[in-house]
């Protein structure tokens, strides 16, 4: 760690967030579990495999097609405990408050999360306020923490040559979302994030034995973050092939208006699954009977006769897939 100052990109979830965690955090934090840097750390008590997880919340806006802050918090913990292949239960809900931020606007947020986590089937059961003097926070601010139960076993250990790709739907509508509204674009098409709790469709798969070997949600750096992550000192590779990708035709032409690859931009209610390539069909169908994977497509597969993640384009090559330093975008969750 050389710089003296944190910049936004430390937060972006690029290279940068892990060299602020791997070169300055675990040095200090030094449990195995945490080393291991999943999105939940699994825990063993009285026989049973617990998934606990926690995140904070920021997204500016606050409000924005599709959801806000509220949602999002409670969707973000569900999903990250759901992704460990977990059935998410018990939620902790903590509130850091803007003097002079707007009672009505509160009120909205606490509502649509008390909704979002019934519709889930969670329970919200512990929680902090704190209220900070104007200009000492932006409106307002969330923590979650949650627990579920470990019901599959997943872990990118698993991960080997041959396995396909899943993802659950269309690629970067969160991120497309935020960023039209935030910088007043005016794009003339209907931008939706499509954040919503992905146990609604997990706690079915995990009562099926389809032989899934890792799962996550690509939020901050998108798909290519995911992957790059989930073969990480695997030896192994990647290849995605461009003609399957499910991508909106508004978004695609939003990011070549704004310069952007989809595969980076963020999404808050979607999966990426890894699977055994015999019993990817059979999981693609299953899912896509789900309103929330209606859009689910097998996007590549894992192989050793290279390392990294590539894209194969419409014209045949290879493209490398790299992680970014930082997201261009900061706070989008």
């Amino acid at each position: 760690m050389e710089k003296k100052f944190i910049s936004l990109g430390y937060g972006s979830g690029g290279l940068l967030t892990q060299k602020l965690i791997k070169g300055l955090i675990l040095k200090y934090f030094s449990d195995p579990v945490l080393k291991k840097l999943e999105d939940s750390a699994e825990l063993v008590n009285n026989n049973k495999n617990i998934a606990f997880t926690t995140d904070s919340y920021v997204i500016n806006p606050v409000f924005f097609p599709g959801g806000d802050i509220g949602k999002l918090s409670i969707c973000g913990t569900i999903n990250d405990l759901a992704m460990k292949g977990a059935i998410p239960e018990y939620i902790s809900f903590s509130l850091i408050i803007e003097e002079g931020f707007s009672f009505d606007d509160f009120e909205k947020i606490i509502i649509s999360a008390s909704k979002t986590a019934k519709k889930a089937g969670v329970r919200i059961v512990c929680g902090d306020t704190k209220v900070v003097e104007k200009g000492k926070a932006d409106k307002i601010f969330i923590t979650t923490s949650g627990i579920g139960w470990i019901k599959m076993r997943l872990s990118r250990n698993k991960i080997k040559s041959g396995d396909r790709i899943i993802i659950s739907g269309t690629i970067g509508d969160h991120g497309i979302a935020i960023m039209n509204q935030r910088l007043n674009l005016n794009l003339k098409a209907n931008f939706k994030s499509d954040c919503a709790p992905l146990n609604l469709i997990t706690n079915k798969i995990f009562k099926k034995n389809f032989g899934i070997h890792f799962m996550r949600d690509p939020t901050r750096g998108g798909v290519v973050s995911v992957l790059n992550e989930a073969i990480d000192g695997t030896g192994l590779g990647v290849i995605i092939d461009e003609s399957e990708l499910p991508i909106k035709s508004e978004v695609k032409g939003a990011c070549e208006i704004l310069g952007l690859d989809p595969l980076y931009i963020a999404n808050e209610g979607k999966f990426i699954a890894i699977i055994e390539r015999n019993d990817a069909k059979d999981f693609l169908n299953f899912i896509k009977k789900e309103p929330l994977a209606r859009n689910a497509k097998i996007i590549g597969e894992i192989t050793k006769k290279l390392s990294g993640v590539w894209l194969k384009t419409s014209i045949g090559g290879l493209r490398p897939l790299l992680q970014l330093e930082a997201e261009g975008l900061p706070r989008i969750c």
